[in-house]
């Protein structure tokens, strides 16, 4: 997934980039709410991670300013204000989850899971898809009982066809997947790791739908 971190804090900030990205998500980290606005404005997210309290303002007055606009990306609030009111007015402006500071990165990690799966109309972390097994929790895929493995941008583009089986994903919409890894998202950059993904999960894994996208194939 593509996330938004907004958080001030310089070190929990770093601890928080640092565990998301070694969970093999992509994270864009601001530390302020007019950047957050640009970020949002400019690019389309799967989750957005968000202080209440930052330097230009309250977090709660961006997160009802998104959902007034009609945004449903998901939005876990993380945050040092531990009242339940504070709680309450979190969840009511639009907030999928509020977690209080000090938080522990494991459960940041649950959490995030658990929001994305609610959002890709599946519960279960655990997704058969014709010879592959995939945990999208885990984020691991085994073929025939066979674990496969996958680099972060080949699980991110793979898991983004899971998480929509049978339509088709242009090719900007893979490319968001890839923009915050921290390389430049070359033109050939989707078919360079759909043909990775092929060899490694199978040539039928993938069709290539000419001239839209891709979108996952008969995968038996």
């Amino acid at each position: 997934m593509r996330i938004l971190l907004v958080e001030d804090d310089m070190i929990l900030g770093a601890a928080v980039r640092d565990h998301v990205v070694a969970d093999n998500h992509s994270v864009d980290w601001v530390t302020r709410l007019d950047a957050a606005c640009d970020h949002i404005d400019s690019a389309a997210y799967d989750l957005v991670l968000l202080d209440l309290m930052l330097p230009d303002g309250q977090g709660i007055a961006f997160l009802r300013d998104l959902r007034r606009k009609g945004s449903v990306t998901p939005v876990v609030i993380l945050t040092a204000l531990d009242q339940i009111s504070d709680r309450i007015n979190g969840l009511n402006a639009g907030a999928d989850d509020y977690m209080t500071k000090p938080f522990d990165l494991s459960e940041l990690s649950a959490r995030i899971n658990a929001v994305a799966r609610r959002y890709s109309g599946n519960p279960n972390p655990l997704v058969d898809v014709g010879d592959f097994q995939v945990d999208l929790a885990a984020r691991t895929v085994l073929r025939n009982g066979c674990p496969v493995d996958l680099t972060a941008r080949e699980w991110a583009l793979f898991e983004a066809f899971v998480q929509h089986p049978g339509q088709v994903l242009s090719k900007p919409q893979l490319e968001e997947r890839l923009y915050a890894f921290g390389s430049e998202v070359e033109s050939n950059t989707i078919e360079v790791h759909v043909s990775r993904l092929r060899k490694k999960l199978g040539h039928s894994a993938i069709d290539t739908v000419r001239g839209i996208g891709y979108r996952l194939g008969s995968t038996t």
